[in-house]
């Protein structure tokens, strides 16, 4: 094991393998490690950076495991000094979630096999990006019922918050198509956990924001995969109309993905776009006139092309690649999406967009506004409105790199947004750039409130787990042990 670089504030024996504290002679055995455990200058930036660029909390150390093994014993080691512990995987958090302060981040990057792909199955550890799950089940023509836009973001990562997409509407959120997970707990265990084994576990780590288990692997349920996607993008002046397009596809199932986003298009004026794919196999071809014509959809322009599937799950990698050269990739995202119930969607989006300017946006934000049907949501700690259907709302703002001020305040209007939401019905998409309190948690996690807070106690006894988020679901505050 190397421990190149350390600078705690205690000493390490290298002959004992023992971290021993300045002011005790007491010491605490460190685990072989596989991999390396470091905390050079180079790394703890890192580790205190995500993609939000918004929050930096800084760890006293960085561990990139060289497997399994060394996520469960770092844990363990860190549960018996009380350092707390958070897994990293493709550092796409906007608001600090997978930092820590203090304690250890994990880099689980190179945690990134993905194995076993079968006719319904896939299985992927944690630190696979979803661009290697698909690029692994296409090879055997099979798919992920749901992807999200951005394929860069890591199994584990949207596995821990849910994993929304297009084709939600039909299969749910990512979480739902969880057949099995291997997690690590708070006390360093490893434990397989699915329906059928562990039940608690497994329901306290789907959408469970990292508070009771860190997941390693996921076994995934997949679906055929199309080789061909016709794709429809049909413009709209206006938010009725575009709303009204995007229920009658759902509901009369004509497509296979429907998403919706809104650009602005002139001072105070935005311009609608509602993308809708049909996915199918050659020889046969979709008929345009039986997914479009006899249907009034109010369109001011219609946009019809015929692309590989693969094409098409990788259709936001042109633009990350003109943001990346341009320097915008790096700049703060301060991102806020929400699940608002079907009777509130048309005026609170509708009074957002009337006051949200193009500035307030940024250069390269966005908004998207689509429909999720909530009973296609069946995890545990998914949390949803008391609505049949319900509409996924995200201001994904992008700030100046240069104007710290700017940031704030996309930050302090993004909590207006959130609050207006909830008060009306709606819940947080947790992986939002919103200052959270443990009451807020409370709220959102609403009647599962309980059930989470007695698996954390189950679970992660130390309460070191995911600090990021701010949750506070032990009923007494935690207390970092010295160390020695």
């Amino acid at each position: 094991m190397s421990q190149q670089g350390f600078s705690w504030p205690v000493a390490f024996d290298p002959v004992t393998r023992t971290w021993v504290g300045r002011d005790s002679p007491a010491a605490v055995l460190v685990p072989e490690l596989a991999g390396q455990l470091v905390c050079d200058e180079s790394s703890l930036r890192w580790a205190a950076e995500d993609f939000g660029h918004a929050v930096h909390r800084r760890p006293r150390a960085v561990l990139r495991p060289g497997g399994v093994a060394d996520v469960a014993a770092i844990v363990e080691f860190a549960g018996k000094t009380g350092l707390s512990v958070a897994a990293r995987g493709s550092g796409h958090s906007t608001y600090g979630q997978a930092q820590t302060n203090g304690g250890i981040v994990i880099d689980m990057a190179k945690l990134n096999l993905v194995s076993d792909v079968r006719a319904d199955r896939v299985t992927a550890q944690a630190g696979a990006r979803w661009s290697d799950v698909l690029d692994a089940t296409l090879a055997a023509g099979r798919t992920p019922a749901v992807l999200t836009d951005y394929l860069g973001t890591s199994v584990g990562g949207t596995l821990s918050v849910g994993g929304a997409g297009g084709t939600s509407h039909q299969h749910g959120f990512q979480v739902d198509s969880v057949e099995e997970l291997s997690v690590v707990t708070g006390t360093g265990r490893l434990v397989t956990c699915s329906l059928r084994q562990n039940r608690r576990l497994f329901d306290a780590t789907r959408a469970g924001l990292g508070q009771c288990g860190i997941i390693v692997s996921a076994t995934l349920r997949v679906i055929p995969a199309a080789s061909r996607v016709r794709r429809y993008r049909l413009q709209y002046r206006d938010l009725t109309t575009f709303l009204a397009a995007q229920h009658h596809l759902i509901n009369h199932g004509k497509f296979d993905f429907v998403q919706g986003q809104i650009f602005p298009a002139a001072p105070g004026v935005w311009q609608y776009l509602l993308e809708a794919a049909l996915y199918y196999m050659p020889p046969g071809t979709p008929v345009d006139a039986t997914r479009i014509d006899g249907q009034d959809y109010g369109t001011i322009a219609d946009e019809i092309d015929d692309i590989s599937y693969r094409d098409f799950a990788h259709r936001m990698a042109p633009g990350e690649a003109a943001l990346r050269d341009s320097g915008e990739w790096s700049y703060p995202h301060a991102w806020l999406t929400v699940v608002l119930p079907s009777a509130a969607t048309a005026s609170l989006v509708g009074e957002i967009l009337a006051r949200l300017t193009a500035a307030e946006l940024g250069q390269s934000g966005l908004v998207l506004l689509y429909p999720i049907r909530t009973d296609r949501l069946h995890t545990l700690l998914t949390r949803s409105p008391d609505s049949k259907l319900a509409w996924l709302f995200a201001l994904l703002r992008t700030a100046s790199v240069d104007n710290p001020a700017d940031v704030a305040a996309m930050i302090e209007a993004n909590r207006v947004v959130h609050d207006r939401a909830v008060a009306c019905g709606g819940v947080t998409y947790p992986i939002n750039s919103v200052p959270m309190s443990a009451a807020d948690w409370r709220i959102h996690f609403g009647p599962r409130w309980r059930q989470l807070q007695a698996a954390k106690e189950e679970f992660d006894p130390h309460g070191i787990l995911t600090p990021g988020y701010g949750i506070g679901t032990h009923s007494a505050p935690h207390c970092p042990k010295p160390i020695g």
